[in-house]
């Protein structure tokens, strides 16, 4: 990724499709669980790679173009929750919940884990959700992580331990049959 992200910023146009291409998914992924909506990950999504192309000429590689990317990401989901925050709010409908859940995909395999994934990682601090996805989901190095984060690399251990042990709690008490109480 990183050689491709160094040849793009010749103007080699087949470097920068492989260079898109190959940090599409991870920052995808990451946009929509930073931003915890799935339905409008696309824009900060597009917005990380105009970005990133508008100042590839400035990346010199000192950390790998995957790590880079996903730090524009972050500053990207950050802009647009500002943006999406100074607007109003409008709905079609009173019952904008239900119109959400009747538009989403079922019986798709693995659905109910991953609504019970994002569910339990929407419940997790931000700075803690931050540091498990880029380090559990999409397997980021913790230095990678911390540089991304901008914060030390303790404190992304420290952030992936409590959130680690926050889930599994959550998923310890949501297995307890109703009316059970901890040993």
């Amino acid at each position: 990724m990183t050689a491709w992200a160094l040849a793009a910023r010749t103007g080699d146009p087949q470097a920068v499709d492989h260079f898109v291409r190959a940090l599409h998914r991870d920052v995808r992924r990451y946009v929509t669980f930073l931003g915890a909506d799935p339905q409008s990950a696309d824009d900060p999504t597009q917005d990380t790679f105009l970005r990133a192309l508008g100042s590839l000429h400035r990346f010199e590689g000192r950390s790998s173009a995957r790590t880079w990317s996903l730090s524009i990401a972050r500053r990207a989901v950050v802009d647009s929750i500002r943006r999406d925050s100074s607007r109003p709010r409008t709905a079609a409908t009173d019952d904008w919940e239900s119109a959400a859940e009747r538009v989403q995909p079922r019986g798709l395999p693995g659905f109910d884990d991953g609504i019970a994934l994002a569910a339990l990682l929407a419940a997790l601090p931000d700075d803690r959700r931050q540091a498990f996805v880029l380090t559990q989901v999409l397997g980021l190095r913790y230095a990678e992580a911390a540089d991304v984060s901008e914060c030390p690399v303790g404190t992304v251990r420290s952030r992936v331990a409590r959130a680690r042990t926050s889930l599994i709690a959550w998923l310890h008490d949501a297995e307890r049959p109703a009316g059970a109480t901890a040993a």
